[in-house]
């Protein structure tokens, strides 16, 4: 079996190509890449990567950008049970079918790798650890315990219908933990 490692590289070649940009991009780039400091090619290879794991699916796939304290307000204003509902009745299919598209296929592998870019790319922190046979990822993402309770049931689904796997979660209203065995 193999074994999600996200920052894991495979062999890379790296071609030069000319392109031309308005100066306007170039500037703010350099501005930016000052700013962080990284070099332009960085930074330029960082939006490309984003663009072909993200954004070139975005709107293909349904989803839609929304500040975080209204997408806060709207689970406050829900109570668990809707919550729960929601995440079994919609959540799973949506999640499921995102990552599927996303990735041409649904294997564990594939499923971390989406939820890692996805996360990244929701303003959500992840981190991932790996000791003897147990993985644990752990979402950090201010938005409240619903929040949290939404997200462990998509993934429980998932995991547990989909990818034949038991997980273990468990969360706050600022975090949620999951660990399974490889």
């Amino acid at each position: 079996m193999s074994t999600y490692l996200p920052h894991t590289n495979r062999a890379k070649r790296n071609i030069t190509m000319t392109f031309r940009l308005d100066e306007n991009v170039i500037t703010t780039l350099r501005a930016e890449s000052e700013r962080r400091h990284i070099s332009l090619n960085t930074i330029v290879n960082q939006i490309l990567q984003r663009y072909i794991e993200w954004d070139m699916y975005e709107s293909k796939v349904g989803l839609i950008s929304m500040l975080k304290p209204v997408v806060a307000e709207l689970f406050k204003k829900t109570n668990k049970q809707e919550i729960i509902d929601l995440a079994t009745r919609v959540g799973k299919n949506a999640t499921n079918d995102a990552a599927l598209f996303m990735k041409n296929k649904m294997d564990v592998d594939s499923f971390l790798s989406w939820l890692d870019v996805r996360m990244k790319n929701s303003s959500v922190e992840i981190s991932h650890s790996f000791e003897g046979s147990t993985h644990t990822y752990i979402l950090k993402h201010d938005l409240g315990e619903n929040y949290s309770l939404f997200q462990k049931t998509v993934l429980e689904l998932i995991f547990n219908d989909v990818l034949r796997k038991h997980i273990n979660c468990s969360f706050s209203d600022t975090i949620l933990s999951l660990r399974f065995s490889s």
